[in-house]
């Protein structure tokens, strides 16, 4: 009888392995957070691509890029021969992504929002997705955590600082963030307050509209280059230069992948925005 019992229990271990090994083995990663999160699963040997919104960790710059998630070719993300594509919802245009789903290869996509649940929910789908959902529920709990610590951190501010996100000033036009974005959501999960609130999405402002938004803070991406405007830039903006932000020389600047992410690093964002906006921490 041991001796069956035993044969049984390697039976079904080697049935198990066999599933696993009969999962998606070559996977294409569309969305940092998501490149992310196969990475903070451990299964970083089924990525075979990444799209060029995936810069973390270091380790996936060595990966293929197919594209930018919002203007994939076809052709690119179906060349590497996955057998599996993860998704954000958003990635486009329309049309390639029908192409691709028109394929003959799973397409997961994963729903985004930008708070605690969102990050929650996208662990729980790439683990699903990748049959590993026990290593997902722990990930998730810990992510959940370290989330929940750094709500607990901002809870108490009677005064939360009005933060005014610039996504661009080309052409010296203020592109700045609305509602319902991954700047507000990091804004309000770091204790402060969207000073823009009138519209969802990202919109130029008028120079009226800046004024009346009055800013305390100012916050943008570090992108490199020309792409980041110099405190000489905002201050010759004569909106911007009249904001208490610029007067105080209030600006703080955070790499996008991490600040904007919502993966498993969300809450560190959060805990290093908070800081920089009410310790006086340089958020780096």
């Amino acid at each position: 009888m041991k001796t069956i019992i035993l044969g049984l229990i390697s039976t079904l271990a080697l049935s198990a392995a066999v599933a696993a090994q009969d999962g998606p083995q070559r996977i294409v990663a569309i969305g940092g957070s998501l490149t992310e999160i196969v990475y903070a699963l451990g299964e970083e040997d089924r990525l075979i691509a990444r799209d060029t919104t995936s810069v973390f960790p270091g380790e996936a710059l060595a990966l293929p890029d197919v594209g930018y998630m919002r203007a994939l070719s076809p052709e690119g993300v179906l060349s590497v021969d996955p057998d599996l594509i993860l998704t954000l919802d958003g990635a486009g245009p329309p049309e390639a992504m029908e192409v691709i789903r028109s394929a003959s290869v799973p397409v997961v996509t994963v729903p985004e929002s930008f708070d605690r649940e969102g990050v929650l929910a996208k662990v729980e789908a790439v683990g699903k997705a990748l049959g590993v959902e026990k290593e997902a529920a722990e990930l998730a709990m810990r992510i959940d955590a370290d989330l929940q610590t750094a709500e607990d951190a901002v809870a108490d501010i009677d005064d939360p600082a009005r933060v005014l996100f610039i996504l661009s000033m080309e052409g010296g036009r203020v592109m700045a963030s609305g509602t319902g974005t991954a700047a507000d959501g990091m804004i309000r999960l770091a204790g402060g307050e969207n000073a823009i609130t009138d519209y969802p999405g990202y919109k130029q402002l008028t120079d009226e509209a800046i004024i009346t938004a009055a800013p305390d803070v100012i916050l943008m991406m570090n992108r490199g280059g020309n792409l980041d405007p110099t405190p000489v830039d905002l201050s010759t903006q004569p909106a911007l230069a009249a904001t208490p932000a610029a007067e105080a020389g209030r600006v703080i600047r955070m790499d996008g992948a991490f600040l904007l992410g919502f993966g498993p690093r969300t809450a560190d964002a959060a805990k290093d925005l908070a800081a920089a906006l009410y310790d006086d921490a340089p958020a780096d």
